[in-house]
């Protein structure tokens, strides 16, 4: 019997897209156009004209779709929007400190909220604040549907489903494998680390989060424990492991100090060298979420990592090594009155993004190997031909966007501050195949 709400279905709208004018936004409704079928989609922002222009460009598909101007600090507009609409997707950040007044309007009206934050920070405070509401409402609010976290989260989950269902019981170790990664730069992804770096220099709540493995826990104080890797920190399913760990201290330390943390190892069994990856942090913790909304149904004690592939060149840890120093370097400057400005020179602005030829040339591949109670030993790989933060966001975003407005019975039956795998699952996994992504789980041993 479903405990969550009915699904609202006297809405004007099936979709609104919040952001549309913006970079990924403008790919996003693309993708709409292309892909929405009879589903009722309007575009919102701050301006209409540039709407207007956006949707103009989209052809007869869109060409009734309505325009919907307002700004992400009028509560009573953003309101007014989410009582039109059952779900609501939004490209608008930083979140952390834009995104709030809308996802607190979608959790009140029981509308479906769906976004691209990679912030820690965001995602805690919807936690604390929106939780509850949102499950009184029936409103399923969805952080991190794009490249941050639709590969980690689904890959976990496909392979906790796939090992229970074939008895082999939870999850213990997992380690989510970064092999081919081609991506452009974002200036959006860039003022969201920005904003996250000045707040954590600023704020003495900023740094706790940020620097919790936990963070973003739904059972914080029941967190299970065990035993520790060598060379990880908290172990259990933390943002632990190796090379993990040491990317939270990357991101939180000078680089200096980070250059003597970064654990850059090869593994004898293929001779790769493997390092840390920048959104590990983010990605590992959101993992964590997804595992406790459940009741750790991946496995009580899951510990769950992830790597960057460096390859087995001769150079590959001297890359790995400077891309962690960098990072740190980076992320400190950022916090720092001082130096942001110089930093600020070189790195790309909001709503910047790269050329159609380099974005052409994007790709990405994952590959989670993973270990469960029994010994049985799982793969599962997702990829796509596609430039994972621009295109292949574009897609996996517009999909969550579907999928929320779609079938309500496909949907996990859950409601309250949601991840991609607690609050749509499998079905979008279904989703991004049909769009030509790789998406595969299998048992290995």
């Amino acid at each position: 019997m479903s405990t969550t709400p009915p699904a609202r279905t006297d809405r004007e709208l099936d979709v609104v897209l919040v952001g549309a004018s913006g970079f990924v936004g403008q790919l996003t409704a693309a993708h709409l156009a292309a892909e929405a079928g009879s589903a009722r989609i309007a575009l919102a922002g701050r301006s209409t004209a540039r709407l207007t222009a956006v949707r103009d460009e989209l052809g007869a598909a869109a060409a009734d779709w309505p325009i919907i101007e307002v700004d992400a600090h009028d509560s009573d507009g953003l309101r007014a929007l989410a009582a039109r609409t059952r779900v609501v997707a939004t490209t608008v950040g930083p979140y952390h400190k834009l995104g709030m007044p809308l996802a607190a309007a979608c959790a009140l009206r029981g509308t479906h909220y769906a976004d691209l934050t990679g912030e820690v920070l965001f995602v805690r405070r919807c936690a604390d604040m929106l939780h509850e509401e949102a499950r009184r409402s029936g409103a399923r609010i969805v952080n991190s549907c794009g490249f941050d976290s639709v590969p980690s989260d689904l890959a976990v989950l496909l392979t906790a489903t796939a090992a229970l269902e074939a008895h082999d019981g939870g999850l213990t170790d997992a380690t989510l494998y970064v092999r081919k990664l081609r991506a452009g730069f974002s200036g959006g992804t860039v003022d969201s680390a920005r904003q996250q770096a000045i707040a954590m220099a600023e704020d003495p709540w900023a740094k706790k989060v940020l620097t919790d493995p936990y963070a973003l826990s739904a059972d914080r104080d029941h967190e299970p424990r065990r035993r520790t890797r060598s060379g990880s920190g908290s172990g259990s399913g933390a943002a632990s492991g190796s090379s993990v760990g040491a990317v939270l201290g990357v991101l939180t330390r000078s680089a200096k100090v980070a250059r003597s943390m970064v654990p850059v190892s090869r593994d004898a069994s293929d001779g790769h060298w493997y390092g840390p990856f920048v959104m590990a942090p983010f990605n590992t913790r959101l993992v964590r979420r997804s595992n406790s909304l459940t009741g750790w149904s991946y496995g009580r004690d899951l510990s769950y990592r992830e790597v960057l592939d460096l390859g087995s060149s001769p150079t590959a840890p001297l890359i790995g090594t400077g891309m962690a120093a960098a990072m740190g370097g980076v992320f400190t400057a950022m916090g720092s009155d001082l130096l942001r400005p110089v930093v600020d020179r070189w790195l790309p602005a909001p709503g910047e993004g790269p050329s159609e030829q380099t974005r052409r040339s994007g790709r990405f591949l994952v590959e989670l190997l993973a270990s469960t109670v029994t010994g049985a030993r799982y793969r599962t790989v997702v990829g796509a031909h596609l430039d994972p933060g621009y295109d292949g966001t574009a897609v996996m975003f517009g999909q969550s966007a579907l999928a929320l407005a779609g079938d309500p019975s496909l949907l996990p039956d859950r409601a309250g501050v949601l991840t991609p795998a607690t609050g749509i699952g499998a079905v979008l996994a279904e989703r991004l195949r049909g769009q030509g992504f790789t998406v595969t789980t299998e048992r290995i041993g």
